[in-house]
């Protein structure tokens, strides 16, 4: 077997600040105490002297303009949860090792995505897209993975004898044991793995607790280390706090794209695409603002479902600024991969279209836009009815409206007679028909027509009928293309 292991550094930062590109600095802190310490700050909080470990008021006074949040162990938590299932696309076994960490078995992953080496630099720059700082590394045994990972080393080993010399130097910091623990082994003068195998073993065991040397047996294999698999939930659900009130909604787009890409992660491993999405919009002062995205077809595209966002964001005003974007999906459908080919295909075209119609909708409002569908009535007036695009299946037309026309008028319009012949721009002459149409009995709107394709002079060709027992008898109800 072949673990990776992502270990996040800065986990509770991350999920603070994937909302917005960090522009001021940032630091979290353990609890909303008065003496309360920095757990972690960004890039521009370092440059300004501020460190892990410093209280919010020394840290205040190196910096005024200094936002800080409290921590979030929940919120850490979902965001493992979510990387966990966004991982599961690149291999089924997936395991949770919070509060910072994930593991992959990608032993049968290698050949499918071009080898080790391409598929953890692929995995660690798709994590950068979406926000995330990672540290990742590569063993035999989940726990060796981790404790590489832990110390930021990018190790890539495939076997023991390597592991165990690689492992031997790492510092005894990487097993995060308690620090009456660590202390007592600097004061034995140990301060690597391998010092701490040369250790007497019953001793160790007896002094320091039998923990040390067991973490340390199973990074090198020899005992069982089960991992349990993550199993993603049904639906999709994900929240991101922004760092700054943003007071335009186009500005959310940066934040929103993140989610986009976890959401599209979670659908591939689960082998889904969204038919609809629910986005809210969280504010200080006001309740929230809710946006419905729905779509023709189940997509997992994150370019189309950003581009739709975008539509809908256009015309949206902000009652007042936004403080938390959230994204919640529950109505999905299986979508399958298909074969791809060298030559243009239909169902690009398909696809074009449905992308425009949902463009159409995220634009113009879903009432905006509609679609037909056929009903089962032989009334050319009552065979078709107004319906949401992609609510009923496609099917074919029926053969007897084959010699239809698409257009037909709102009311049938009368028609004069001359030489008892209908007029229309001229004397009309019948080419087909004629299809006798008697139906509607039942519920009182009776019709008993015989329809005729004719042409006038001009050759334009017009759908008309003669209402039987009726004046005037001759009516035009379609136009042909």
């Amino acid at each position: 077997m072949l673990w990776l292991a992502l270990h996040f550094p800065r986990l509770s930062l991350d999920i603070m600040e994937r909302g917005t590109p960090g522009v001021v600095p940032f630091a979290i802190v353990s609890s909303p105490s008065s003496g309360a310490t920095l757990v972690n700050c960004n890039r521009i909080a370092r440059a300004r002297g501020i460190c892990s470990g410093m209280t919010v008021a020394a840290a205040s006074a190196l910096a005024s303009d200094l936002r800080i949040a409290i921590r979030d162990e929940s919120g850490e938590r979902a965001a493992l949860e979510r990387i966990a299932a966004w991982a599961m696309q690149y291999t089924p076994a997936v395991s949770l090792s919070p509060p910072a960490e994930v593991l992959l078995e990608i032993e049968g992953s290698l050949g499918l995505f071009g080898g080790l080496g391409r598929l953890q630099r692929r995995i660690a720059r798709d994590l950068a897209e979406r926000g995330y700082a990672v540290h990742a590394a590569c063993a035999p045994t989940p726990f060796a993975a981790q404790l590489f990972s832990r110390a930021g080393l990018a190790m890539r080993i495939r076997h023991g004898d390597a592991l165990h010399h690689e492992l031997c130097r790492l510092p005894v910091a990487v097993l995060d044991h308690p620090p009456e623990t660590m202390q007592m082994l600097a004061r034995f003068g140990v301060h690597t793995l391998g010092e701490c195998l040369q250790l007497p073993r019953a001793e160790t065991a007896r002094r320091l607790g039998p923990k040390l040397l067991e973490d340390i047996d199973r990074a090198l294999g020899r005992l069982p280390d089960p991992r349990p698999s993550y199993a993603p939930p049904a639906t999709f659900t994900a929240s991101l706090p922004l760092p700054a009130p943003v007071e335009q909604a186009e500005a959310l787009l940066f934040g929103a794209r993140r989610l986009l890409d976890e959401l599209c992660g979670w659908l591939v491993a689960t082998g889904k695409g969204a038919l609809c999405l629910h986005w809210m919009l969280s504010h200080e002062r006001c309740a929230e603002t809710r946006v419905q995205m729905r779509l023709v077809a189940a997509s997992r595209d994150p370019e189309h479902l950003l581009n739709l966002l975008r539509e809908r964001f256009t015309g949206i005003e902000l009652p007042c600024p936004v403080t938390a974007i959230s994204l919640h999906g529950d109505q999905m459908d299986s979508l399958s991969s298909r074969n791809l080919s060298f030559l243009p295909e239909e169902q690009r075209g398909q696809e074009s279209a449905v992308h425009l119609v949902e463009r159409l909708q995220a634009r113009l409002g879903a009432k905006a836009v509609l679609s037909l569908a056929i009903r089962s009535d032989h009334r050319p007036e009552r065979a078709w009815r107004l319906c949401r695009p992609g609510s009923v299946a496609a099917s074919g037309i029926p053969p007897e409206f084959s010699a239809r026309p698409v257009w037909l008028l709102a009311r049938p319009q009368p028609l004069r007679e001359v030489a008892a012949m209908p007029y229309h721009e001229g004397p009309l002459s019948m080419l087909a028909g004629p299809e006798r149409i008697e139906s509607g009995w039942w519920d009182g709107h009776d019709v008993t027509r015989d329809y005729f394709v004719a042409c006038n002079p001009a050759r334009s060709l017009f759908w008309i009928y003669r209402e039987r027992n009726a004046s005037p008898a001759w009516h035009l109800h379609g136009i042909f293309g």
